[in-house]
Order: C-alpha cells, then sequence, then structure tokens
C-alpha cells in the first residue's frame, strides 16, 4: 500500500492568529531562512529570539519569517523527535511574552520527488530570468503533486527545486493531529501513481 503524503501549511482561517517574525540571535543579528530553508543540517550559537509580528491567538504550529519555517510548541516537537529524529532538527527558542517552551524546526531533509506531470503547473527558472544561480529548480509550483516512489524513508522533508514545500508522511499527520495542536492545515499532494517517474 502506497504511503500517502501531506503538505503541511499553517491554518491561515482564523484572523486572530499571532505572526511570528524572524528570529534574533544573542548578538541581535537575525537567524532567518536563509539558515533554516535550505533542507539540510544547520548549527545555531546559543539561543534564538522569535519576536512576535503581530499579537494574537498563540498556536502550536506557526510559520515564522513570513511562512518560511516552523515555531512548534513541546507536543509537536515531542512527535517529530520520536517520528523523524532523522528528518528535523529542533532548536529550543524563547518567544517573546511567552513562559512555555518553543523549539524552531529545522527540516534536514531534501527529497527531489515533485511529479511535473501530475500537478496542476510547473516552471522552471531559465536562464533569462536573471537568477543563474537557481536555473533548472522550480519557478512557480500550483496544485502540487509528488512521486511517493522517489521519498523512500524520509517522514518530514522539503521538496527539492521548492523548498517551500513541506511535506509530511501521513503517519506524521496523524500523530500530530492526535495531539490536538493548533495552527496545522495539510493539503494531500500524494501523485496518482506510486511508479510515476518524476522528469
Amino acid at each position: 500500500m502506497t504511503t500517502r503524503y501531506f503538505r503541511l501549511n499553517e491554518d491561515m482561517t482564523d484572523p486572530g492568529r499571532w505572526l511570528l517574525g524572524t528570529p534574533i540571535d544573542a548578538e541581535g543579528r537575525e537567524a532567518g531562512s536563509w539558515l533554516f530553508m535550505r533542507g539540510q543540517p544547520t548549527q545555531v550559537e546559543g539561543r534564538l529570539r522569535v519576536p512576535i509580528y503581530h499579537p494574537g491567538e498563540a498556536l502550536d504550529f506557526s510559520l515564522a519569517d513570513a511562512g518560511g519555517f516552523p515555531v512548534v510548541t513541546q507536543k509537536v516537537a515531542s512527535v517529530l523527535a520520536e517520528m523523524a529524529p532523522g528528518d528535523v532538527q529542533l532548536f529550543p527558542v524563547t518567544v517573546e511574552s511567552r513562559a512555555e517552551p518553543y523549539f524552531l524546526v529545522n527540516v534536514a531533509r531534501t527529497v527531489k520527488c515533485i511529479d511535473d506531470k501530475a500537478s496542476e503547473e510547473v516552471r522552471y527558472w531559465m536562464s533569462e530570468d536573471g537568477q543563474p544561480e537557481r536555473v533548472g529548480e522550480y519557478r512557480v509550483v500550483a496544485g502540487m503533486r509528488i512521486a511517493p516512489s522517489q521519498v523512500a524513508d524520509a517522514k518530514v522533508f522539503r521538496t527539492w527545486g521548492w523548498r517551500v514545500g513541506l511535506v509530511v508522511a501521513e503517519d506524521i499527520k496523524e500523530a500530530l493531529e492526535r495531539t490536538g495542536a493548533t495552527g496545522l492545515e495539510f493539503t494531500d499532494v500524494t501523485g496518482p501513481d506510486a511508479a510515476h517517474s518524476v522528469e
């Protein structure tokens, strides 16, 4: 039986939710998406502080730094640490004005698995687009679908060439839902055929 996969996003339907800003290190420097959206292991010196960009209802799962990467409560972090220890790094962070522990999630795994044919639309960066370092990566991915046969043993990962894509396996989704965590939104991105080739 084919494993199903889901894109994990922040539930944006609650207008009263908070918004988290870019983490700051002990020296006052920003540690943002350039560090935590590469889909690979990274290092952090000292404890980061996450500012609240817009006050509101605290969530168990939030995407900080304009939607870049997750900041989560203990119950979400525990699921990820137990079920996907090789796929994520969890960095304790201080969220402004909050006493309870929070963790920044660095998804440390990237998988080349987007199914171009099954996705609604894909466009690649071209040399004429003026960003030579991005040629060959995705410029647009709409209605993303992935090829499960390309995922191997990854449980939590970013999609190669489109690193805004944060994907979890179905057992991770179900475990997170069982915690009752707030702020989670899942979209099924399982392609139509496990044997479908990735272009």
